[in-house]
């Protein structure tokens, strides 16, 4: 198992507070790490196989049906948090896990044990109280699953509890202390590009589908389509609670997409209802 840095430059918590840009997780904001760690772990792969000619090896990284964070813990990277994700006293939050499998006999290292204690920041944090236990998380109520993963019109319950973010949240990784550990990334790919760490959300909205496209190539964004980034765009625009972005939503309003269509009406309404106070 092995654990690569993506720790950003910022806080990026601040973005929060300024309801006319969209969040977009940090992880998100460049490259596919997909396609930078993959490359990485097979050229470590290799090397093995150097070190043992006639060995084989099989690399992961959130490409298939692998255990990765128990997996890690028991290999020492880390521990899962009470947030359900890994930690790591030397990385904090932020970093990305890859596997590879060998036929090689290595030598094992210690498992990581919980080193929480009687913190809860990461549970005091979410801002739609997806923690239904330390360790538990209810992924139906967590913004990362319900903008990236979630098809279809969002809980209206929930859509004002989404903020401004518009591609998973990073709130829970941010709380946690142990990041006064964490890193910048060393590798560029992994650091913001300007236009992703500050995306105008009334831009946004305007993205057809080549202009989303054209925007998120070699992004991990790109997979989830056009229609449902707008439609977290206008989740933001709505909660923006700003008259200055009611024809941003207002032009969607006929859009092909249905699930468009009704988070723009959704914004129209939230939109002209703080306009009248």
């Amino acid at each position: 198992m092995l654990a690569e840095n993506y720790g950003p430059e910022h806080d990026p918590r601040y973005i929060l507070g300024q309801r006319d840009l969209g969040a977009i997780s940090v992880y998100a904001q460049n490259r596919d790490y997909h396609d930078i760690l993959k490359k990485r772990l097979k050229r470590v792969g290799r090397w093995l196989i150097e070190q043992a000619p006639g060995s084989e090896i099989k690399v992961f990284t959130d490409t298939a049906p692998v255990m990765e964070k128990p997996l890690a813990q028991a290999a020492g990277l880390g521990w899962q948090g009470k947030h359900s994700n890994l930690v790591s006293r030397d990385l904090g939050s932020w970093f990305f896990l890859g596997a590879i499998f060998t036929t090689l006999e290595l030598e094992r290292d210690a498992p990581e044990v919980d080193h929480c204690g009687s913190c809860h920041a990461c549970l005091d944090v979410c801002p739609t109280a997806a923690f239904v236990a330390p360790y538990k998380l209810d992924a139906r109520r967590c913004i990362s699953y319900l903008t990236i993963e979630h098809k279809g019109p969002v809980d209206e319950d929930l859509r004002a509890l989404l903020g401004n973010r518009i591609y998973g949240c990073d709130d829970c990784l941010a709380a946690c202390p142990w990041n006064k550990y964490a890193a910048v990334a060393s590798e560029i790919g992994y650091h913001g590009r300007d236009e992703l760490k500050a995306a105008k959300l009334a831009e946004l909205a305007a993205l057809d589908d080549a202009g989303f496209r054209a925007l998120f190539s070699k992004s991990p964004v790109k997979r989830i389509g056009r229609d449902r980034f707008v439609r977290n765009v206008l989740y933001a625009i709505g909660n923006a609670r700003d008259l200055d972005l009611l024809g941003a939503a207002s032009a969607l309003l006929s859009d092909p997409d249905d699930a468009v269509k009704d988070a723009a009406r959704w914004a129209v309404r939230r939109l002209e209802k703080g306009s009248n106070g």
